[in-house]
């Protein structure tokens, strides 16, 4: 069964309520407040069945907002997640100031389809009917509402094309709708309502269904706990499917829950998918730990963001709207402070659309296509609204360059090349791609498949980065290492992390380059080390001359080595070269530094190593300092950091004032 959300708006006590009451059998007022005052103060809910034109069965819900200025802040929580509206329209005292609001509301939130609907057609005359249906359709005309022209469903109130990351997007084939009637009725008697039903199925059919495939989204309108379940929440799913026993992430506070039930229209369901209005029965949160405004989503997918780029517009009948102003924000059920940065421009002007940057006082989980409105921080009346660009800016401030007009496309592949390019030389990985676009990961892989064919995007596992970018890289690379092996001769090569911190690449970027340099014969790659291919240590005559004399110093000498200044001292290089082949012996592992004076060649550590095995075959299991010396020949000075070298290898233990021959 198909689902689609329908929304009221309009006036208060136009009758949103009786209307959605006659329609559906359910008082949308649930808060005893507003039965003792008539009037609705917080959201509510409903739901209906009809069959479709075609015979589709669908499922309507309903979502009744207060019409009141008071509550304009509880209606915005309400109406993001609609489908079609239903702009409720007293016939006995026409278009009012919150008429206008609300209407203006669905325009930037680019609610693309509804009906009309006079209300309380039965206490004004026939005369008097056919004025106001001319006043009204005067105020709507050349907008999505207007009941004689049929606008194209591929552009949003504005006349712009629709965002790609909107899961209502119509199908390609979809160029247009017919136009919206204007349908009186009266809650009262009845009459008009059998009109709107047909009105209402004919519509809801042409509603592009959402995406249950899509990752999940579910912001948060009520909170509450039930007896003998607990936690409640409830919310229109904009994304995606939920079922029991799936875990989720609450964002913006990042605490995880799971699912324990899962209800669709007041009924217990397997499933709850895209377009319908779900409640959720959760564990591992109190009703204290939740609050309207944050998100379900999947856990470790998306990121909370405090700043976003967007596309703002302001409605033409405000004031300009200064650079620095703070405002309210207000996107699906999620209210916050948000302060306006504009890109050299001092203010937008009435009727005008600019990029912006929004710093937000709170975090939130908002994506690209999203919408959201603005109202002024005092006065509070809506003044504007628009599109999230990238909720995830790389740069400190807002740069209206090529890359933010590419965010901006309505072509996918435009899109998702964009972000890798802006990742330059880093490259950027499948995970936060999908953060970042909200898309799927088979999406955004089938998005960049024929850029990746073509080599005009090179992929590292899960890694994305241009081409151009990849081969920057590797000449930024090979420059360093040229500049390296120049100012260093002697070094055999420099370390990998220094080499990277004198590069671009983030750390998978960086090795796979390493790797391909290495392949391609052009580097070699000595455990940590890099150098040019036939570019190791190059030495002069007297540096090799002295490296043997080093070599034979401490070869000869067995485990009576000489102090290592001593040997330095008599070399024909100067200290810093002679420090230097140093480290190259020891590199090389033919000198080992066993503390801090002394060092050994090798051979006579691993004479030592199989001195000590042939005590252990010959029955000795212990030994201490004087046997040690007595067995090498060697006085205290030596015995106690060679036996502390023994005990580090591995080859013996010490146990109180002895050594257990491992």
């Amino acid at each position: 069964m198909k689902s689609v959300i329908v929304g009221t708006a309009g006036h208060i006590d136009h009758g949103k309520t009786a209307l959605v009451k006659a329609l559906t059998g359910i008082d949308a007022d649930r808060l005893e407040e507003e039965k003792r005052r008539g009037i609705t103060i917080d959201i509510g809910f409903a739901h209906l069945e009809l069959a479709a034109p075609n015979g589709e069965k669908l499922r309507l819900g309903f979502v009744d907002v207060p019409g009141h200025e008071r509550f304009v802040r509880n209606m915005l929580a309400g109406v993001g997640g609609i489908d079609l509206v239903l702009l409720v329209i007293a016939a006995d005292e026409s278009i009012k100031p919150q008429t206008r609001e609300h209407f203006d509301i669905c325009r930037l939130l680019a609610v693309r389809r509804g009906i009309t609907v006079l209300t309380k057609s039965d206490a004004v005359d026939a005369e008097t009917l056919d004025v106001v249906k001319l006043e009204v359709e005067e105020f709507l005309r050349g907008s999505f509402l207007d009941p004689n022209h049929s606008a194209s469903a591929e552009v949003d109130a504005a006349g712009r094309p629709l965002n790609p990351t909107d899961d209502r997007r119509p199908s390609t084939n979809e160029v247009s709708r017919p136009a919206s009637p204007i349908i009186a009725v009266s809650s009262l008697t009845g009459a008009g309502l059998s009109e709107l039903k047909q009105a209402l199925a004919k519509m809801a059919q042409e509603v592009p269904a959402r995406d249950p495939s899509a990752l999940t989204r579910l912001p948060i309108d009520r909170v509450f706990t039930m007896k003998g379940f607990g936690t409640v929440v409830t919310g229109t799913l904009v994304s995606g499917t939920i079922r029991k026993d799936d875990e989720l992430e609450v964002f913006p506070i990042g605490k995880q829950v799971r699912v324990r039930g899962v209800q669709v229209h007041g009924e217990s369901a397997d499933k709850a998918i895209a377009g319908q209005r779900t409640a959720l029965n959760l564990a591992g949160a109190t009703v204290e730990d939740l609050a309207r405004g944050m998100t379900l989503a999947p856990p470790g997918t998306f990121r909370s963001t405090s700043r976003m780029d967007v596309s703002l517009s302001l409605l033409p009948s405000v004031k300009p709207l200064k650079d620095r102003a703070r405002v309210h924000l207000h996107a699906y059920t999620s209210e916050t402070i948000g302060e306006v940065a504009l890109d050299g421009a001092k203010a937008v002007k009435p009727g005008e659309t600019t990029y912006a940057r929004l710093r937000l006082a709170e975090p939130a989980l908002l994506l690209p296509g999203d919408r959201f409105i603005v109202r002024q921080f005092s006065p509070v009346v809506t003044i504007g609204g628009g599109i999230v660009l990238d909720a995830s800016p790389l740069t400190r401030s807002l740069h209206k360059d090529s890359t933010l007009e590419a965010l901006a496309s309505s072509d996918r592949k435009t899109v998702v090349q964009a972000r890798v390019a802006r990742a330059h030389h880093d490259g950027i990985s499948l995970p936060e791609l999908v953060a970042e676009t909200g898309w799927t990961r088979a999406t955004i892989s089938s998005l960049l498949a024929d850029a990746v064919k073509a080599g005009h995007i090179v992929q590292i596992e899960d890694v994305f980065l241009l081409a151009a970018a990849w081969n920057e890289l590797q000449r930024q690379i090979l420059g360093s290492l040229s500049e390296f092996h120049k100012n260093h001769p002697l070094e055999p090569g420099i370390g990998k992390e220094a080499l990277r911190d004198q590069t671009d690449g983030g750390p998978v970027v960086f090795e796979a380059v390493l790797r391909q340099l290495a392949r391609d014969g052009k580097i070699e790659l000595s455990g940590e080390l890099v150098h040019l291919r036939g570019r190791g240590v190059v030495m002069r005559d007297d540096e090799a001359e002295s490296k043997r004399t080093i070599e034979q110093a401490f070869s000869s000498a067995g485990l009576q080595v000489p102090a290592l200044y001593n040997v330095l001292a008599g070399l024909k290089v100067d200290k810093a070269r002679a420090q230097k082949i140093v480290t190259l012996l020891l590199r090389d592992k033919v000198l080992v530094k066993i503390s801090e004076e002394l060092v050994f060649h090798q051979s006579a550590l691993e004479a030592l190593r199989r001195q000590i095995a042939t005590q252990k075959s010959q029955g000795v299991a212990k030994i201490d300092v004087g046997k040690f010396k007595e067995l090498t020949g060697v006085s205290r000075k030596y015995a106690i950091p060679l036996l502390e070298y023994l005990d580090r290898e591995r080859v013996t233990k010490r146990v109180g004032d002895e050594r257990v021959i491992l």
